[in-house]
């Protein structure tokens, strides 16, 4: 089927991810190189549907560290390790926390044009075997360029962002706490089922069945008496670069502390899709809708305003409203940004982040717009509504939203 611009829709036949393990090695998914790791969720789409995956014309897939295990146009790699055709074309792309998204635009964007019938598009990110900054880009490394172009950490900007929205840190620990709350009900009540992939070693053992970084028992009193995780770096380099962007704003109050940032994660996660007339010809039966998919960019000082840019922006262009949505998917980049969305919006708490989000669940970077899409699958094939939004944000003020609807 074709819209009224001729377009093809685009389907989702399936999504999948792998359990979110903790980024260190001596972890569980540690074990494993990073195209490995994608290569089992190929596996389980395999499993699920024979020879169609082999009939995808395009791979791509978003990491947002290049280098080391992850370099080599990771796609590529991936497609040899994983015995996919020769000719499946191959696209490693790079678009910080919300590549995971724009991977699966690109592919999306191919189908909507009529390039490609069916693709696989989704992310990775290994961050036990890659660390956070491991390219040692000058724009992290060089403080005279890092001031020359106002960049501070991810992090960093996080609490500016708390400090020019005046935040109670109270506030940081309730959502905090609500995010693994809810994510400990989720995986109690088997809600993942059909979406998370365990991920086994070559013998067939279960290396890891469930996001490992999920704490059910986390203490309100001990999560209150954690320190700020970034006083110490705004008071060597960064205070002095925000300093020098807005003067006259004065110091930066650091309200975050390492329990209100996503934990560092690995994780991979996959989405097959395509056109109808592909599913017809493939006998896939479409899961869901990718209805619609937007990207927007912002203030790279502040930086985790762009995903909110970017709902805008969709919503705008479908005509519909957050009213319209059943549930919102809304990334906790760090705990600023859920608390300033519910400060911001009246929507039910109760349809945002309803199985928690990456404040309990962790962040594997390239993955993480994937993994939110690929939750969106599971929440509309549950039965929990017709129209799931998805909202990522990124650092140095890179945004994305998508809308997934019922097939």
């Amino acid at each position: 089927m074709r819209d009224d611009a001729g377009m093809s829709e685009v389907m989702i036949f399936d999504a999948v991810r792998t359990p979110r393990g903790r980024g260190r090695m001596g972890a569980p998914l540690s074990t494993l190189r990073p195209h490995e790791l994608v290569g089992r969720l190929v596996d389980e789409l395999r499993a699920r549907h024979g020879g169609a995956v082999e009939e995808a014309e395009r791979l791509v897939l978003s990491c947002v560290g290049q280098v080391g295990d992850q370099g080599g146009h990771l796609a590529l790699v991936t497609r040899l390790a994983a015995g996919l055709p020769d000719e499946m074309v191959c696209r490693t792309i790079a678009n910080y926390c919300v590549g995971g998204l724009s991977a699966i635009g690109d592919a999306a964007a191919a189908v909507r044009a009529g390039e490609v019938d069916l693709a696989l598009a989704g992310g990775v990110e290994m961050m036990s075997r890659v660390p956070f900054l491991a390219d040692h880009a000058a724009l992290y490394d060089d403080p005279e360029v890092s001031r020359a172009l106002h960049y501070v950490p991810v992090g960093v900007a996080a609490d500016l962002l708390a400090h020019l929205r005046d935040v109670p840190r109270e506030r940081l620990d309730e959502v905090t706490l609500e995010s693994h709350r809810r994510a400990a009900r989720a995986w109690a009540e088997g809600r993942h089922e059909g979406r998370v992939v365990p991920v086994r070693d070559d013998e067939g053992g279960i290396l890891l069945a469930a996001d490992e970084t999920v704490r059910p028992d986390l203490d309100p009193a001990k999560l209150a008496a954690l320190p700020p995780a970034f006083a110490e770096m705004g008071r060597e380099r960064y205070d002095a670069v925000i300093a020098d962007a807005r003067p006259g704003l004065g110091p930066i109050e650091h309200r975050h502390t390492v329990a209100h940032c996503p934990p560092i994660a690995d994780g991979a996660s996959l989405v097959l899709l395509g056109s109808e007339e592909a599913g017809r010809r493939l006998g896939l039966e479409p899961l869901a809708r990718l209805a619609a998919l937007t990207e927007a960019a912002g203030d790279p000082l502040v930086q985790l305003t762009a995903g909110e840019a970017a709902m805008t922006r969709l919503l705008e262009r479908t005509g519909l409203t957050l009213a319209d949505m059943d549930v919102i998917e809304y990334m906790e980049a760090f705990a600023v940004v859920p608390v300033l969305f519910a400060a911001d919006h009246e929507v039910d708490p109760d349809r945002v982040n309803p199985d928690g989000g990456h404040l309990a669940m962790g962040h594997p970077m390239g993955a993480t717009g994937a993994i939110l899409v690929t939750a969106a699958v599971g929440e509309l094939v549950r039965g929990l509504g017709e129209r799931v939004l998805v909202v990522a944000h990124g650092g140095m003020g890179v945004g994305a939203a998508a809308l997934v609807t019922a097939a």
